[in-house]
């Protein structure tokens, strides 16, 4: 089964929208029979690839391959990371979750609803197994399909407006980047066949000149930076989570935009070191602009959804703040971080869309005092808050504290000589930090405290302990904790990408001083100074 587990994980949702096709359509219940089947028997996979995985091993492990059109070059090569294990697991958990929250509130076309549903999960999970360009990029385009129409179905009022949008704005970032995989096709020679070829692998061990790397690291940078996103190409996120059904955004804020993060990681860094490293004060500048108007635009929000959704922009700010530290603390922060959003905010829209459905207003002025109606709901919603601001013993502080780290090291001298920039953009992040406080408990306050002014709030019912919307939630809750108390896991699923994604773009980074050598000696107290000077006598595995 391991030899072939990667196309069973690929190929169940797919099967599974086509037994949803064969359910008469006066059958909703049997369609949602079949998708909860499927997505349940995926999430059951989530075992095997889980203790399969060898944390020791370097490189792609559950590798397949089969030639598909040769004469291009083109295979059916799928293999993953400790990156894209994180996501494909995130991917496998949510399924069953936002199928859980949708069996009551959709009513209409509920065969085709399961069936997008279903197939957005496979193009997902593809898009982080494939190890072929052209397959990659299939993947990231048919994705887009069933999202677009998840969106421009089942949405709210200007559901249309937003699907149009957000299916532009990803496709116009998706043709530049195509440029740059066919120019990265003909670059790519296989030896044996003397013949372009899509192989990732491969491609992954250019030596590309920097000219070359600028224009296709730009050319990369335009999709990825679009559907991660960030700031200024953020504008389609709002309107998509506004206007899409609550499992919509779920899969956006869980998944989806983390294919953008993906794609730097998998692409741009590794493929285009020089390129990265030229742009890298540009890059941070951005991820602190995102970071901070992400922030103070979600606080000028009125509604719940779009507070939650700019919440995002600062979040994912975050997440690409670490990951252009190009340091191991950073590194590892930020793809961490990824899990830990889409958790607590793909929690936060199941929660924001429990309300909905009781009141069908997601305006913060039409609630008020609601906790002493909704306790369970309360708690779940605090909890979840929590963790969205990175409470210490919660998800969010173990990713924010190391992304810290990260672009501390940057501002410490170690980053690549950014110095006096690397402190002002650790200055400018931990803002962002207290700022999300701000944002987030000023939410709660308002919707959950104080005087119940609203009659209409008087016949809230609560969520019943262990019920389906209970279960909806509470798997994503648990996970919370379990990173925030015990992430050891997963830092060591992602220790060895993350290293050799470092050794890639920073070549001198592990023969580097420590940073306490490149301080002053005059700052360091008499006994750290001698060990220091010791440690310089020492060999350089102390500084490893």
């Amino acid at each position: 089964m391991s030899d072939h587990l990667l196309s069973i994980i690929l190929w169940l949702p797919i099967v599974g929208a086509l037994a949803c096709l064969f359910v008469p359509g006066s059958k909703p219940g049997a369609v949602k029979g079949v998708a909860a089947a499927v997505s349940a028997l995926g999430a059951l996979l989530m075992i095997p690839l889980w203790t399969g995985f060898d944390r020791a091993a370097e490189g792609f492990q559950f590798m397949e391959e089969k030639a598909w059109v040769p004469q291009l070059g083109i295979s059916y090569r799928l293999g993953i990371d400790g990156i894209a294990l994180l996501l494909i697991l995130l991917t496998l958990l949510l399924l069953p979750l936002v199928v859980m929250a949708s069996w009551r509130t959709i009513g209409k076309r509920v065969k085709e609803y399961y069936v997008f549903l279903l197939l957005l999960q496979a193009g997902m999970l593809g898009v982080f197994m494939a190890l072929d360009v052209f397959l990659f990029y299939v993947l990231w385009e048919l994705m887009l399909v069933p999202m677009y129409f998840l969106i421009g179905v089942w949405g709210s009022d200007r559901r249309l407006h937003a699907a149009i949008k957000f299916f532009l704005y990803t496709m116009a970032g998706s043709v530049l980047m195509l440029l740059g995989i066919l120019k990265l096709y003909f670059e790519n020679v296989d030896a044996l066949t003397g013949k372009p070829s899509f192989n990732m692998l491969t491609m992954l061990s250019l030596q590309l000149d920097p000219s070359t790397q600028f224009w296709l690291f730009l050319a990369f940078f335009a999709g990825f930076a679009i559907k991660v996103p960030i700031f200024p190409f953020h504008t389609w996120l709002p309107a998509a989570h506004g206007q899409a059904p609550t499992a919509g955004s779920v899969i956006l804020a869980g998944v989806l935009l983390k294919m953008g993060t993906y794609g730097f990681v998998r692409f741009c860094l590794p493929m285009f070191p020089d390129a990265t490293r030229d742009a890298l004060p540009w890059l941070l500048a951005l991820c602190v602009a995102g970071i901070i108007y992400g922030a103070l635009t979600a606080m000028a929000q009125s509604d719940m959804k779009q507070l939650v959704a700019y919440s995002s922009v600062s979040h994912l700010g975050f997440v690409m703040l670490g990951v252009f530290c190009l340091n191991p603390n950073g590194l590892s922060g930020g793809l961490l971080q990824m899990i830990n959003h889409g958790l607590s905010t793909g929690a936060l829209f199941l929660l924001v869309g429990m309300i909905y459905e009781r009141r069908h207003t997601k305006e913060i002025s039409q609630y008020g005092g609601i906790a002493s109606k909704v306790p369970v709901y309360a708690t779940l919603f605090m909890i979840v808050t929590l963790s969205s601001i990175g409470l210490p013993g919660l998800n969010g502080f173990v990713g924010e504290f190391t992304i810290l780290a990260g672009s501390i090291e940057l501002a410490a001298g170690t980053g690549g000589g950014l110095d006096g920039f690397g402190v002002l953009v650790t200055a400018l992040a931990a803002t962002g930090v207290v700022l999300g406080a701000a944002y987030m408990l000023w939410l709660v306050k308002r919707v959950f405290f104080g005087p119940l002014t609203k009659p209409e709030n008087e016949s809230l019912t609560d969520v019943k302990p262990f019920g389906l919307e209970f279960w909806s939630v509470t798997p994503l809750i648990a996970l919370c904790f379990w990173i925030g108390l015990y992430p050891k896991p997963f830092f060591e699923i992602l220790d060895r990408p993350v290293r050799q994604l470092v050794e890639t773009v920073r070549p001198d980074y592990y023969g580097a001083p420590a940073v306490a050598d490149v301080l002053p000696r005059t700052s360091l107290p008499a006994a750290a100074e001698e060990g220091a000077h010791g440690d310089s006598h020492g060999g350089s595995d102390g500084h490893h």
